[in-house]
């Protein structure tokens, strides 16, 4: 898959027209999924790349700089998995300001046929665009009709009465309900990241961890789980882990912090995947480091335990 964030004048591309589709696509949940695969087979049947445009940062952080929603994917992230169904390009400029006011046949004309060559156009259901996202679907079908390209909804992925979306996904993170989160995104929740060197407290305790810096502006899931590493080995690895700004040291930074059990081997600088298989409980503060040491002894157990049934 083929990244293009600045594409400026001469953008290098699917010059000869393309099948796409448009969103943020956090997390890639079943929804997700259902578009991309329709995206696909569209493209084989025509003969022509397949596309994803989005935006970095996307237009909700953008316009919420503050108090933005959990980004339950980092850039990095959602660049692998993308890449990982198929997709041949993946268009993420920077989202600007000039971009902000355009009109919804600006938005067509200039970005979707001028720029991307756009031939076939699959949406959402509640898919809206353009200028604080007035452009509707029937604004699509006629820019379509009138520049020659095709335009289709794919429905929304209903489990038990819900709409499968991003915000269930985070509201279900949120609450630790990690076995819902597993069935909207179709996998375990999973955060990755490089172990980078810590402050080797969990090591003077027992308990030496690999520290993983979240790279969000806030971060979708807080507190103590059982999870699988994934990366090191060709099986995953239990542990257990913490999201979390560490209070009983006094910490700031949100750190995600995993204890592999049975593991002994330096790893630092490598990339591992981590999967939030369960919630045990919320970080709080202890009185003292023993109290600490203590509880995430017996965190470890119970870890052990749900993984084993897992």
């Amino acid at each position: 898959m083929r990244l293009i964030r600045r594409p400026g004048a001469q953008l290098q591309g699917p010059t000869k027209g393309c099948v796409a589709t448009i969103g943020a696509f956090d997390g890639l949940h079943v929804g997700h999924q259902r578009i991309l695969e329709r995206v696909l087979e569209v493209a084989r049947e025509q003969q022509l790349p397949s596309l994803i445009f989005s935006f970095e940062p996307t237009p909700k952080e953008y316009f919420a700089p503050q108090s933005p929603p959990a980004r339950l994917m980092r850039f990095r992230e959602k660049y692998q998995a993308l890449e990982e169904t198929g997709i041949d390009f993946f268009y993420c400029p920077h989202f600007e300001p000039a971009l902000e006011g355009l009109e919804p046949d600006v938005f067509v004309d200039n970005l979707l046929v001028g720029l991307l060559h756009i031939r076939h156009l699959v949406v959402g259901d509640d898919f809206a665009f353009a200028r604080k996202r007035i452009g509707t679907i029937d604004d699509l079908n006629r820019k379509g009709a009138e520049c020659g390209f095709g335009v289709e909804q794919v429905g929304s992925v209903i489990q038990q009465d819900e709409r499968v979306s991003s915000s269930a996904v985070r509201e279900a993170l949120y609450v630790g309900d990690l076995d819902k989160a597993r069935r909207l995104l179709g996998r375990w929740y999973y955060m990755s990241g490089k172990v980078v060197l810590g402050n080797k407290l969990g090591r003077t305790l027992g308990m030496p961890t690999a520290n993983v810096k979240l790279n969000r502006r806030l971060s979708p899931v807080h507190g103590i789980y059982a999870v699988r590493v994934r990366g090191l080995d060709d099986d995953r690895l239990d542990g257990v882990a913490s999201v979390g700004t560490r209070p009983t040291i006094g910490g700031v930074e949100p750190l995600l912090e995993v204890y592999i059990f049975d593991f002994d081997r330096d790893i630092y600088g490598a990339n591992i995947q981590v999967e939030f298989v369960a919630k045990l409980r919320d970080e709080v503060r202890f009185p003292d480091l023993e109290s600490l040491r203590e509880q995430m002894f017996k965190d470890a157990e119970q870890a052990r335990e749900i993984l084993a049934a897992a």
